[in-house]
C-alpha cells in the first residue's frame, strides 16, 4: 500500500476535496486527507496525505502559507473575489508610492475581518449560507500575521504580490481591505498557493500528470510534514517502548520542546513525542519495529 506525502499541483476549478477523491482512487484507499483546502478559483500546492500519514496532518494546518496573489483595482465584490459581483469604484487614481505605503500597513500582526462568503460557522450555519439568503451578519475580527508582504509587480489596475502569511489568513480579506485603504476598491483576481511550512510547489506534481502508475514516483516520506520540529534520536529499545504505550527517561542533554520527531537508532521514524518531566511521552507514533507495525 502507498503511504506517505503528496505534494498536488491544483489547477483551478476542482474543489481540495476533488483532488481527495481522485487521489483516493488512484491509491485504491479511503485513508486519503489534505492539510488545508485552496479555493475552486485557486491553484498551486495542495498537501496531501496517504495512510497512516494522514494522522500527521493536524501539523499541517497550522503552519505558515505562501501565495502570489493578483489583486485588480477599481473593482469592488460581495466575495471578494472574481466569483462574486463587481461594482466597478472608478478610475484607479494609486502610484507606486502610495502603494507601497499601504503594503507596509500590512506588514505583521494585524486585525483582519474574514469574508462573509467563508465556510467559518456562526450559530452551527457556515457564514456563505447566510450570505447567500441575503443576511450580512457581524463577524469578529482575528488576529493574523503577515510575515512578509512584497510586490512583485503593478501594472494598473493589477497588482502581483507575494504574500507569506499565518495559517487562517484570508487573502481575498486581505485584497479587499488593500482596496478600502487605498480609497479605490480592490478584489482577489487570481490566487496561486506556493509554499505550506517547508514544502514548496516547486515539488508538488501538476494534477492532470498523476496516474495509478505514477502515483508512487510522487509520494514522499511521511515525516516530511513535521521536518520543522526538533529531530530525537532514540534506542530502538526506547522506541519500541514508546510504540507500547510507555514513557522513557530524557537522557541529561537531550532536546526540549514542546513537540519532537523521534527517530530509532537505525533512522526510522517513530513519531510525534513530547516531553513530561523527566520522560519522553507518546503523541503520535507511526513505527514499525521488528515485532511489526505499531500505531499509538
Amino acid at each position: 500500500m502507498i503511504e506517505g506525502i503528496l505534494c498536488v499541483d491544483k489547477p483551478p476549478g476542482p474543489t481540495s476535496h476533488d483532488v481527495v477523491s481522485r487521489i483516493r482512487r488512484l491509491a485504491g484507499t479511503r485513508k486519503v486527507g489534505h492539510g488545508g483546502t485552496l479555493d475552486p478559483l485557486a491553484s498551486g500546492l495542495l498537501v496531501l496525505a496517504i495512510g497512516r500519514a494522514t494522522r500527521l496532518l493536524e501539523y499541517v494546518l497550522g503552519q505558515p502559507k505562501e501565495y502570489q496573489a493578483l489583486v485588480r483595482l477599481g473593482y469592488t465584490s460581495n466575495t471578494y473575489d472574481g466569483e462574486g459581483e463587481l461594482v466597478d469604484s472608478g478610475t484607479v487614481d494609486v502610484t507606486e508610492s502610495q502603494l507601497a505605503t499601504a503594503l507596509a500597513r500590512f506588514r505583521g500582526d494585524i486585525r483582519q475581518t474574514p469574508p462573509m462568503y467563508s465556510a467559518i460557522k456562526q450559530q452551527g450555519k457556515p457564514l456563505y449560507e447566510l450570505a447567500r439568503q441575503g443576511i450580512a451578519v457581524e463577524r469578529e475580527a482575528r488576529r493574523v500575521t503577515i510575515y512578509e508582504l512584497e510586490l512583485l509587480s503593478f501594472e494598473k489596475p493589477d497588482i502581483t504580490l507575494r504574500v507569506r502569511c499565518s495559517s487562517g489568513t484570508y487573502i481575498r480579506s486581505l485584497a479587499h481591505d488593500l482596496g478600502q485603504e487605498l480609497g479605490c476598491g480592490a478584489y482577489l483576481a487570481g490566487l496561486r498557493r506556493t509554499g505550506v511550512g517547508l514544502l514548496s510547489l516547486q515539488e508538488a506534481a501538476p494534477l492532470q500528470n498523476l496516474t495509478a502508475d505514477t502515483l508512487a514516483d510522487h509520494v514522499q516520506a511521511m515525516d516530511k510534514v513535521v521536518a520543522h520540529m526538533p529531530r530525537l534520536n532514540l534506542s530502538r529499545d526506547e522506541a519500541v517502548n514508546l510504540s507500547h504505550g510507555q514513557r522513557v527517561d530524557v537522557a541529561d542533554g537531550e532536546l526540549d520542546g514542546e513537540l519532537l520527531r523521534a527517530y530509532d537508532d537505525r533512522g526510522e521514524f517513530v513519531g510525534i513525542v513530547s516531553r513530561d518531566q523527566d520522560k519522553w511521552r507518546a503523541k503520535k507514533i507511526l513505527y514499525e519495529s521488528a515485532g511489526g507495525r505499531h500505531d499509538a
